[in-house]
């Protein structure tokens, strides 16, 4: 009997990827102390100039290569890369992405705020609140989570703008 594979990142030397990969999937299973996975600084330019640089355990790893692979068309806007830097975020979106129950299947459309746990967690949220000018959509984390830019969503760091 074969021994079973070892992840890519193991694999490979890359023992901080590993450990970064252990930590996105104790949050993915909703784990809310689990260590953040630091965003890779390329990501964190390239992503977060339009939007909150969403932690890669809130995505299946299906879910993030179709939306690199959509980049062109991503949600409306076209926000394609050069080769190397898709490659460099498609590798490290992939070794990151979620694995627990709470990413068990894509969401439709591949959207963070359609997925069946942030449903779940925002069930109390009004309709007008998402509508709110200093909210404007569900996935404008950063309005209500202070600390949705280093990746932290705990409830204690929510502030509803009125």
């Amino acid at each position: 009997m074969r021994p079973p594979r070892l992840p890519h990142a193991i694999r490979t030397g890359g023992l901080m990827a590993a450990l970064a990969l252990a930590g996105t999937a104790a949050l993915a299973d909703g784990d809310k102390h689990a260590p953040r996975v630091p965003l890779l600084p390329q990501y964190q330019q390239e992503c977060a100039s339009c939007h909150v640089a969403y932690p890669p355990g809130m995505l299946p790893a299906a879910s993030w290569r179709r939306i690199v692979q959509g980049l062109p068309q991503h949600y409306g806007t076209d926000a394609s890369l050069d080769a190397a830097t898709l490659q460099q975020l498609s590798v490290w979106l992939n070794a990151n992405a979620g694995t627990g129950r709470r990413v068990r299947e894509a969401p439709p459309e591949d959207r963070i705020t359609r997925s069946a746990w942030f449903v779940r967690e925002h069930d109390e949220v009004s309709p007008a609140t998402w509508k709110r000018p200093a909210v404007k959509s569900a996935a404008n984390c950063a309005a209500c989570h202070t600390r949705a830019d280093q990746g932290e969503f705990r409830e204690r760091d929510i502030r509803i703008p009125r």
